[in-house]
C-alpha cells in the first residue's frame, strides 16, 4: 500500500489513510524520530505530518502541541505541493506567512523547516519538519541531516506496513489489511453495496505433506504460484483488491455488481494445476464463498465471518461456491455454541460418558471384546447422539481431545478389572488426525506400560479410512501402532467401492463388515452371496472377521455357516455403561468369574 502507488490516485489515498489511522507501535518509533531531529538539528520542535484533501494530521511530535490544521493553513503543503524541501528561517520576513493564523496565533512558528516524505516511487505522503517560536538559520549540512532522517522515516514506515499488512510469501494484502479496507469503507461516504468473497483452492494437508517429503520452499513456491495465478486468471479491475487472509486462502473485494462472483471464481478456476517446484504440479480444488454487504451497516469482522461461513458451507457440503445464508449461519451458530459446551465438557470431564458393546465370538457365543462409545450428557438439551456432535469435532482440533478423553476412561476401565475374570480388550475410534499425529503411537504405548497393561488389551478402529490412505503420515503412524502390538480394525467394509484396495496397503487383524452388507442375508439371495464371498476372501486373507449391526438369529445363523469370526449388535446387547456392562459380562462370564473367586478375592 506504501509501495507502488506510482499513477494511482485511489491507492495514494487508501495508504494515506493507513498512515492516518492510530498505531500505537508505529506512533511510537515516530515519536523517537522527531525527538531525534530535534535532538541532531538543535531545534526544539519537531513534528511528522500527513496531508490529505483537507486537512493536515501530525502523526508524532516533539514540543510541538498542534495536532491538525486545514490544509490550507498548513505550512507543510508548500512541501508537499512543491515536492522539495521549505526552509523559513524567520516567518515575519516572509510576505506568505506574515498573516497567517498558526504564526500570529498558536503555536506561533517563527522558524520551520521541512522536507517531504516519498515512498521509493518518488510519490510525498507527508512531511518531517523542526519548528521553533525563535528565528533560526539552517545551513545545508542540517537541511542533509533532516532529508536523510526522512528517508530513515519513509523506509521504517514502508517496512512497518510490508510487516503487518502484507503476507511475505505471496506479496498480496494481508488479512489486517483486509479488515483494514473494510473499516475504511464503513466510514467512506459511498453507500455502493460490496461483495466479499473467499477462496479456497489448496488441499492443505495435502499441500504440507509434499512440503514435508521435498521441502517447505515447494510449498512457498506453490503460494506464490497460485498468489500469481489468480489476477491472471480472475482478472480483477483496479478497484478489486485481491488478499491472502490465511495460508492458501485468499479473499477478493469487489462491488456488488461486478462480474466477479463465487460462483464465477469456481468455474473460472475449475481445472487449474499449480507449481511445487522442479516441474511437480498440484491440482487446485477450488471452493468459495461470498457475501455481500452495505458500507457501514456490518461491522468489519462480522463481514468477514459471514464470508468464512459461507466459505466452510462450500466445502461441508462438497459445492464449488456458496452465498452466505442467514439460516445456515444460525445452525452454524449453534454447532458453534455445541462445541464450546463440549470443550468445557472435556476440560470439566462433566456429561461425557462410555458406553460399551460386546463382541461376541460366534462359534462360542461368548464376548470376546468391547467396544467404547462417546456418548453425552448435555446439560441444557439432555442426552445428545454422537451423530450430533463427533462429527463437528471431526472439522476441528476437538477430535484429538476428545480421542484423548476416550482414551483415558477405556484404559482406567482395563486398569480397574485388571486380573478380573470380566477384564476383555476395549478397541476405540481414532481418526486419521491423531494416527498421523508425531508420537500418537509412542503416547498410547505409555499409557498402557504406566497402567501395566499389554498393548493388545486396546484396539484401534480407524475412521475416516480415505484420509488415512491418501496421508502417507498416517499410513506411518498406522504401522508403528501396529508394531507396538496394538490391534488394528478396519471399519464399515463393504460400504465403499475401494475397500478391497485398503486391505493391500493397510496393515490389519480385523476387518468389521457394516451392517448394510448382512442385514439382507437372512432373505435376499444376492446378499447371502455376496456376503459370503467376503467372508470367505477375508478369512484366505487371515483376517478376523467381525459383523456389525447384527439383530436377529437368522443371520447369527447365516455368519456361523460363513465362516464370520465374531459379531456385534442389539441382538446381543445394545452399548451399555460402565456398571451395566460389569453386570452383564459377570452375567455372560459366570462360570469364570465362579471359578476365579479365591477367599478375600475383591476383583480388583
Amino acid at each position: 500500500m506504501l509501495i507502488n502507488l506510482n499513477s494511482d490516485i485511489d491507492r495514494r489515498v487508501r495508504a494515506l489513510n493507513v498512515l492516518r489511522h492510530p498505531d500505537e507501535s508505529r506512533d511510537e518509533v515516530l515519536s523517537k524520530f522527531v525527538q531525534l531531529a530535534s535532538q541532531a538539528l538543535g531545534i526544539p520542535g519537531s513534528f511528522i505530518s500527513v496531508l490529505d484533501d483537507d486537512y493536515q494530521h501530525v502523526q508524532a511530535a516533539h514540543n510541538f502541541a498542534l495536532t491538525q490544521s486545514t490544509r490550507e493553513n498548513a505550512l507543510c503543503r508548500y512541501v508537499v505541493d512543491s515536492d522539495s524541501p521549505v526552509i523559513v528561517p524567520d516567518t515575519r520576513l516572509d510576505a506568505r506567512f506574515v498573516m497567517h493564523p498558526l504564526i500570529a496565533g498558536a503555536p506561533f512558528i517563527r522558524f520551520y523547516a521541512g522536507v517531504p516524505l516519498k515512498n521509493r516511487e518518488g510519490i510525498v505522503l507527508g512531511t518531517l519538519c523542526v519548528t521553533d517560536t525563535a528565528p533560526h538559520s539552517f545551513s545545508a549540512e542540517q537541511l542533509e541531516t533532516l532529508t536523510q532522517l526522512a528517508s530513515l522515516v519513509m523506509s521504517f514506515l514502508e517496512g512497518w506496513h510490508s510487516a503487518g499488512f502484507v503476507d511475505p510469501v505471496t506479496g498480496l494484502p494481508n488479512r489486517q489489511r483486509l479488515i483494514r479496507d473494510l473499516q475504511y469503507l464503513a466510514a467512506s461516504p459511498d453507500p455502493a453495496p460490496r461483495r466479499l468473497i473467499l477462496i479456497d483452492c489448496i488441499d492443505m494437508p495435502r499441500a504440507y505433506e509434499l512440503a514435508r517429503s521435498i521441502g517447505i520452499e515447494a510449498l512457498e513456491t506453490l503460494l506464490k504460484d497460485v498468489a500469481t495465478l489468480l489476477p491472471l486468471r480472475l482478472r480483477p479491475a483496479k478497484s478489486e483488491s485481491l488478499y491472502t487472509i490465511a495460508t492458501g486462502r485468499f479473499a477478493l473485494l469487489t462491488r456488488a455488481g461486478s462480474p466477479l462472483s463465487a460462483e464465477w471464481i469456481a468455474e473460472r478456476m475449475e481445472g487449474i494445476n499449480a507449481e511445487l517446484g522442479d516441474g511437480i504440479y498440484l491440482a487446485l480444488s477450488t471452493r468459495t464463498g461470498e457475501t455481500t454487504f452495505v458500507c457501514g451497516e456490518t461491522p468489519a469482522h462480522e463481514t468477514l465471518r459471514r464470508a468464512i461461513s459461507a466459505l466452510h458451507e462450500a466445502i461441508a457440503l462438497g459445492m464449488p461456491s456458496m452465498r452466505f445464508s442467514q439460516s445456515s449461519d444460525v445452525q452454524s451458530s449453534d454447532d458453534g455454541v455445541l462445541m464450546n459446551d463440549l470443550v468445557a465438557a472435556i476440560r470439566e470431564d462433566n456429561g461425557l460418558w462410555l458406553a460399551y458393546q460386546p463382541k461376541i465370538c460366534l462359534r462360542t457365543g461368548q464376548p470376546l471384546g468391547l467396544e467404547a462409545l462417546v456418548r453425552w450428557r448435555h446439560p441444557l438439551r439432555g442426552e445428545l447422539s454422537p451423530a450430533l456432535f463427533v462429527p463437528l469435532a471431526e472439522q476441528t482440533e476437538l477430535l484429538s481431545k476428545l480421542t484423548g478423553w476416550v482414551t483415558d476412561r477405556a484404559i482406567g476401565r482395563l486398569k480397574r478389572l485388571r486380573n478380573s475374570a470380566i477384564q476383555l480388550p476395549i478397541t476405540i475410534n481414532v481418526g486419521s488426525h491423531d494416527i498421523a499425529r508425531e508420537g500418537f503411537a509412542s503416547m498410547l504405548e505409555d499409557k498402557m506400560i504406566r497402567s501395566k497393561l499389554p498393548t493388545s488389551m486396546l484396539g484401534i478402529e480407524c475412521m475416516e479410512t480415505e484420509r488415512i490412505i491418501e496421508n502417507p503420515t498416517a499410513m506411518r503412524g498406522l504401522e508403528r501402532l501396529k508394531l507396538k502390538g496394538f490391534n488394528i480394525s478396519l471399519d464399515d467394509f463393504g460400504t465403499g467401492s475401494s475397500n478391497i484396495g485398503y486391505l493391500r496397503r493397510m496393515p490389519l487383524d480385523i476387518i468389521k463388515l457394516d451392517q448394510s452388507l448382512i442385514s439382507e442375508i437372512s432373505s435376499d439371495t444376492a446378499s447371502r452371496i455376496i456376503a459370503r464371498s467376503i467372508i470367505n476372501m477375508l478369512k484366505d486373507l487371515d483376517y478376523t472377521v467381525v459383523a456389525e449391526g447384527v439383530e436377529d438369529a437368522n443371520v447369527v445363523s447365516a455368519l456361523k455357516d460363513y465362516g464370520c469370526d465374531q459379531a456385534q449388535g442389539f441382538f446381543y446387547s445394545r452399548p451399555l455403561p460402565d456398571e451395566e456392562i460389569d453386570k452383564w459380562l459377570s452375567w455372560k462370564l459366570r462360570d469364570q468369574c465362579r471359578s476365579n473367586l479365591q477367599p478375600g478375592y475383591t476383583g480388583t
